[in-house]
């Protein structure tokens, strides 16, 4: 269960950190914390305004808007399912760390076009619907029919990106903001440039914000911040999956209990035969002690080449990088000793409690 957990961990992380460490989320602030109706609102990001981020500040070497859109999403008059669509600028692709699997990406000179490039999903979804070429297929976006051009490679779910991007459908945002409605800029990513620093890039874009006055106000995250998050949320995700394996710890320890009470039972006359030799009490805890922890010894073994070879269907499975918790393994062994001395105590004492003549006597 720690292994699966330490994997999880792993895999989250790594997508995090595969669009690099240099790229910082800039949100639009909504509200200003004033009283209803003090026109704190925030006022939308201007597309010309996100443009000239980069020409204004240094530290960002480049920038790419999105606006969300939504609606009724068919092909050939059957509506597609898990499928959204997004207005994107030609450095979209770039930033996202995206790649083409056909066709094409949106460019600048497809500004207020009806051109769209799909995700993976999408592309399979058209397929089942009965589309023989992906590339000059038409989608229906409410009133407006866009024509495929592109196509993305799959993407693994997670990360840093703020959307799914096997799930979307990319047009220009100058297009998205006159057909979406109630289009506006929400959020922004940006790349930082090579030898500054995030908080120094920060500072940069909130000096600029700052700058086009009242009524505009962003929040920017970067990867750091929620690394940072990620990991202590994968910790406590861990530490419920130890918690959810003690509870078979405790079944296992009562298995065993009973076990060794079961062997004592029927020993009674073994058991009198050795204190009839000499044998002293601790000699008889001792034994039976000894057959507990060896007991819980092989079940731990088992337990762990059990565990490292689910833990690696899980990973192969799911298309994950497979990690060895060695923490994991030594707290296993560890963990069958004590299950065994603890659940292997009271059988030892009630077996070197026994009355020899009355251990003798038995059948």
């Amino acid at each position: 269960m720690v292994s699966v957990g330490r994997i999880v961990q792993e895999e989250s992380l790594r997508q995090f950190k595969e669009m690099g460490t240099d790229i910082l989320t800039i949100e639009k602030e909504f509200g200003g914390g004033g009283p209803p109706g003090s026109g704190a609102a925030k006022s939308a990001l201007r597309l010309d305004t996100v443009l000239a981020i980069p020409s204004r500040c240094p530290g960002i070497a480049a920038v790419a808007p999105s606006v969300r859109g939504n609606g009724d999403i068919s092909f050939n008059g059957k509506k597609l399912e898990r499928s959204s669509p997004m207005g994107v600028t030609a450095s979209f692709l770039d930033i996202n760390k995206l790649t083409m699997e056909e066709g094409r990406f949106l460019s600048d000179l497809d500004e207020q076009s009806r051109y769209c490039v799909i995700g993976s999903q999408v592309a399979a979804e058209l397929q089942k619907q009965g589309a023989a070429r992906l590339l000059g297929s038409k989608i229906r976006l409410g009133d407006n029919l866009f024509t495929v051009i592109g196509v993305t490679n799959e993407v693994p779910q997670g990360g840093m990106r703020r959307f799914e991007p096997n799930e979307m459908i990319y047009l220009h945002i100058t297009t998205g903001l006159r057909v979406f409605a109630n289009a506006e800029i929400q959020s922004i990513t940006a790349r930082v440039s090579n030898g500054t620093t995030n908080n120094a890039a920060r500072d940069q874009v909130m000096a600029y914000v700052a700058s086009l006055g009242k009524g505009q106000a962003v929040r920017i995250t970067s990867p750091e911040e929620i690394i940072a998050q990620m990991e202590k949320q994968m910790q406590m995700f861990t530490l419920l999956l130890g918690a959810i394996g003690s509870i078979s710890l405790i079944v296992g320890g009562v298995g065993v209990m009973n076990v060794m009470l079961v062997s004592v039972t029927e020993r009674r006359r073994e058991i009198g035969i050795r204190r009839a030799l000499g044998a002293k009490r601790g000699d008889i805890r001792g034994q039976f002690l000894i057959e507990s922890v060896i007991l819980s010894l092989i079940g731990g073994l088992l337990g762990i080449i059990f565990g490292i070879g689910a833990s690696w269907l899980i990973a192969h499975f799911a298309k994950w990088q497979f990690a060895l918790s060695f923490s994991a393994i030594l707290l296993g062994v560890g963990v069958s000793n004590a299950v065994g001395i603890f659940f292997g105590y009271y059988p030892a004492r009630q077996a070197s409690l026994l009355d020899p003549i009355v251990a003798l006597k038995s059948d």
